[in-house]
């Protein structure tokens, strides 16, 4: 489920956001969830060295470098970004795990 919140950000920050809906022909709000998710895949491990997540951030750069130099299709498209989703949604659910102990 989907929330809509209102966030401020910097011009700097807003032109990044462009320029990625712009290279992955994606919306702002995508490209702003993506961003955060990888955020938390670098982080978490990072604060938590025990947790091994599914995948690693050079994975995922691999992944956003091989899967975009070149069209591909939106299945194989989606399977990438439900992957990124996934473990990050997993990595705060570690996080928030050992956070409320």
């Amino acid at each position: 489920m989907l929330k809509r919140y209102q966030v401020l950000l910097p011009n700097w920050l807003e032109e990044y956001l462009k320029f990625l809906v712009d290279q992955y022909d994606t919306s702002f709000s995508e490209a702003l969830r993506i961003e955060l998710c990888i955020a938390v895949l670098c982080m978490v491990p990072r604060l938590f060295p025990e947790y091994k997540p599914g995948t690693d951030v050079d994975e995922i750069a691999k992944c956003v470098d091989q899967n975009y130099e070149k069209e591909t299709d939106q299945d194989e498209r989606h399977r990438n970004l439900s992957k990124i989703y996934f473990e990050a949604r997993k990595a705060i659910d570690y996080r928030l795990k050992k956070e409320t102990k």
